[in-house]
C-alpha cells in the first residue's frame, strides 16, 4: 500500500510514533479494530496518531488522501503504515539505540531514569494496551520479568534488554 509523498506524510514523519515490534503492532492493530471486522478506520487510526505524537496535526480527510482514498486498513497495511510513518530502519544499531531511549523516556514518566509499575501502568493504559481490571499487578509481574537487579524497576539497560528479547 504506497503513501502518497506530500507534506501530509512528512508532517507526520516528522513528529514519529515510537518503533514497535510486530507482536505489538499486531496487539495494538486488535485494540483499534473496535469493531473486530479486522480493519482499522481513519477514526481509529487517527485516534492512534492523536494519543502518540502528541496531537495530530493531520485531519481525516488528509489521512484518507495520505492513504490514498483507502477508508481503512487491513493488518498489514497498518504495519506498513505504521513503519512508513515511524521511519524504522532495524539494521542501524545507532538509530535502534535512540529509538530504545525515546521509548524509554515515553515511560519514564518522572524523569528519574527508570520505569515503575505505576509509570508502566500510566502508559500502557493511556495507550490502551492494559485492561482496567489487570492494572498494577500485570504491570508489577511485567517488571519483575526483567527486572535483573531486583529493585523493583526497569533502569534503561533492563529495558534495552527487554525490547531486544522480544524484538528477535
Amino acid at each position: 500500500m504506497p503513501l502518497k509523498s506530500c507534506s501530509k506524510a512528512r508532517k507526520l514523519a516528522s513528529n514519529p510514533m515510537p518503533t514497535i515490534n510486530d507482536k505489538i503492532s499486531k496487539r495494538i492493530f486488535e485494540k483499534l479494530d473496535k469493531n473486530g471486522d479486522g480493519l482499522v478506520s481513519l477514526d481509529e487510526l487517527n485516534w492512534l496518531l492523536e494519543k502518540t505524537t502528541g496531537g495530530s496535526s493531520i485531519n481525516l480527510q488528509e489521512l484518507e488522501e495520505l492513504l490514498v482514498g483507502k477508508k481503512s486498513l487491513n493488518l498489514e497495511e497498518f504495519v506498513f503504515f505504521y513503519d512508513s510513518i515511524s521511519n524504522r530502519k532495524i539494521n542501524d544499531d545507532e538509530e535502534v539505540e535512540s529509538d530504545l531511549e525515546k521509548a524509554f523516556k515515553v515511560f519514564d514518566l518522572n524523569g528519574d531514569g527508570f520505569i515503575s509499575s505505576q509509570e508502566l501502568e500510566c502508559v500502557l493504559k493511556r495507550l490502551g494496551l492494559l485492561e482496567e481490571q489487570s492494572g498494577i499487578k500485570d504491570c508489577r509481574a511485567m517488571i519483575f520479568s526483567y527486572d535483573t537487579n531486583l529493585d523493583g524497576q526497569l533502569d534503561f539497560h533492563e529495558f534495552k534488554n527487554m525490547m531486544m528479547l522480544t524484538t528477535s
